[in-house]
């Protein structure tokens, strides 16, 4: 299915069914009082978390929702029946904004957010009798349900990110480390959306993410752009994937921070690991002293994997 993390939806409340004007007709009650039942309310439109999705691609080709209308009221004191309430499934870390203003987010399997309430159920005419008016030909017309433009945006949830230039080897290291097959080449931009494993220990499941590649100006929109960027900010770790092959390692590691700082600076406050890959492209191994974390691999010759995967498991980052 197609990788979507932007939808635009269009939701609205049931209307709430009308009240009834209606009075007792029954035999040896010449003067029966009032006696008609009130409207049922409107259904509402709710997002519901579902685990199994991981693209808003079902929101984009069906933008529309509604929930059920409320059942008008009838004679004997019935109340109409409320409509019947919508729930769209959404994949877990949408955020829902309404007029650019964030209303909520899902981040629970089968966590609710109500999005677009259902209009209330007008009153009888038994609700009306007063003193002076012992038979009222007044009932409450039913309200109607709210209706609202709602933006859904995905922001994936994983663990762990890897992030790195064009062509640095995140596809060829996910898949060393964990379960998944991504599509791997040697030309920039391979990975045009995120793709997600699973590195498994003994006692829990850790989801990594590879997130497609960042280049300057990735803060401005160029290349893939925010549209990406966005999906590491709930990680709660970051892999800096550094090729060492390429000329001047150390200024795509900069760059790499100085993109995360003007796109977002909480992100240089989160646990990162720095990895330098393709070290069996290079004659002799270059050092870099940075006052972090680093490790030396070959994700395509396998080198160094097992003690990535152990400094990994031994992160707290549940």
């Amino acid at each position: 299915m197609k990788f979507v993390d932007e939808a635009t939806i269009y939701v609205e409340g049931g209307a709430g069914g009308n009240g009834c004007i209606s009075f007792r007709r029954e035999k040896f009650v010449p003067r029966g009082g009032p006696d008609g039942g009130d409207g049922g309310d409107g259904g509402s439109v709710y997002l519901i978390g579902e685990k199994r999705l991981q693209t808003l691609y079902d929101l984009q080709i069906k933008p529309h929702y509604k929930a059920g209308r409320g059942m008008h009221g009838k004679g004997k004191g019935m109340d109409g029946k409320s409509g019947e309430d919508k729930y769209i499934p959404v994949p877990l870390g949408v955020e829902v904004y309404r007029n650019g203003k964030l209303i909520g987010e899902i981040l629970g399997h089968k966590q609710v957010l109500l999005v677009a309430k259902g209009g209330k159920g007008g009153r009888g005419n038994r609700h009306f009798v007063t003193p002076t008016n012992q038979a009222p030909r007044i009932a409450e017309v039913g309200k109607p349900g709210e209706k609202f433009k709602l933006k859904i945006i995905l922001k994936l949830i994983s663990q762990i990110g890897i992030v790195g230039f064009p062509n640095a080897g995140k596809s060829t290291l996910l898949k060393a480390m964990t379960n998944a097959h991504p599509e791997i080449a040697s030309y920039p931009f391979t990975t045009l959306t995120p793709n997600l494993g699973v590195l498994k220990d003994d006692f829990r499941n850790i989801i990594i993410a590879d997130m497609p590649g960042i280049i300057e100006g990735a803060h401005l929109g160029r290349g893939l752009g925010v549209r990406f960027l966005r999906h590491i900010e709930r990680t709660k770790m970051l892999i800096l994937l550094i090729d060492i092959s390429m000329p001047d390692p150390m200024r795509q590691y900069q760059i790499l921070l100085d993109e995360f700082r003007m796109y977002n600076p909480e992100l240089l406050k989160k646990p990162r690991i720095v990895v330098f890959n393709k070290i069996d492209l290079v004659e002799t191994l270059p050092q870099f002293n940075l006052n972090e974390k680093v490790f030396y691999i070959s994700a395509l010759k396998n080198k160094g994997i097992d003690e990535l995967k152990k400094a990994i498991r031994n992160e707290n980052i549940d």
